[in-house]
């Protein structure tokens, strides 16, 4: 594809990376949508406290990632790092809460901002395609319903990983419709490149995470909060190769029910993924530290072995 000569690519495995599934069972999330719809969203708040103390205690492996995060990153003492995982956990409750109630009919209880649409709107103005690079940082799966809102879903792909349990897929498949958001699912044989390149072809914004990578996948390094941490090198080949416009884009928790959606554009150099990183990793501190609460990393994510 085409390397700058400052860049170094090395495929992890067996280190520290995502597992690429998500914890949890088909009877708690029936319990949030009973909550949700019997006694209404604060209630389904008020139930995520239950669960927190078996991830602090039970999940060490999770809670030791938050607090190396809080500690060693942010510089926080070990008090507030304790509160603060504690508060981390209960702010991502409140998102998969937010993730299932707006589709099953309370959107009308929340209120959205939207800051740097007009990038949005001029590539879609533009018919030419673009990409826009995100984190697993606040509720980027909310932001399917900023596009509908705005009319841009029709012209929009997300790629989305595939891996969290079929009992729970299914369930949730009932209430999360994907009719109006054409998804690209992560294939191990990496099919979906091709899908991807198909949809910049056909003129599309396609979304897709910057953050994670599985095992055996092929990273580059960037620094984040003082540390060096690898990130999958395929989302910044792609921008950088494609020479379509690319945006960076998060959808933020804030007080009240209400979520920010931040699209910052970015000057891409031809074929150089390392700069195109570099630059995604300077904005993503700049979110992570005004939103210190919504890191929803639970892992080893600077690979320190914990």
């Amino acid at each position: 594809m085409g390397l700058a000569k400052n860049q170094t690519i090395t495929t992890t495995e067996n280190a520290a990376t995502w597992t690429g599934k998500s914890r949890g069972t088909v009877t708690g999330f029936k319990i949030f949508v009973f909550f949700i719809r019997k006694f209404g969203i604060r209630a389904a708040y008020a139930l995520m406290h239950l669960p927190i103390p078996y991830f602090c205690l039970a999940v060490r492996n999770n809670a030791k990632a938050l607090h190396y995060f809080y500690t060693k990153r942010l510089g926080y003492s070990w008090l507030k790092s304790c509160v603060s995982i504690y508060k981390n956990y209960y702010v991502f409750g409140q998102s998969l809460v937010d993730k299932i109630a707006i589709p099953i009919g309370k959107g009308d209880a929340y209120s959205y901002e939207f800051d740097g649409e007009e990038h949005i709107t001029e590539m879609l103005q533009k018919e030419e395609g673009g990409i826009l690079i995100s984190a697993h940082v606040g509720n980027f799966e909310l932001a399917q319903h900023f596009f509908k809102k705005r009319n841009f879903d029709a012209a929009i792909s997300i790629v989305i990983t595939d891996q969290d349990h079929e009992d729970i897929k299914e369930y949730l498949g009932q209430f999360t419709k994907r009719d109006h958001v054409n998804f690209i699912v992560v294939k191990e044989d990496m099919s979906h490149i091709f899908e991807i390149s198909a949809a910049i072809a056909q003129n599309r914004i396609v979304c897709i995470s910057g953050d994670r990578f599985l095992n055996k996948t092929k990273t580059l390094e960037a620094e984040l909060l003082g540390k060096k941490a690898k990130f999958p090198i395929g989302p910044f080949q792609i921008a950088t190769r494609m020479q379509v416009p690319v945006l960076f884009v998060y959808v933020m928790r804030e007080p009240k029910k209400h979520y920010h959606l931040y699209a910052r554009k970015v000057k891409v150099e031809r074929r150089d993924a390392q700069d195109l990183l570099n630059k995604f990793a300077a904005h993503l501190e700049l979110v992570v530290k005004k939103y210190p609460l919504q890191w929803f990393n639970f892992y080893d994510f600077w690979g320190k072995g914990l």
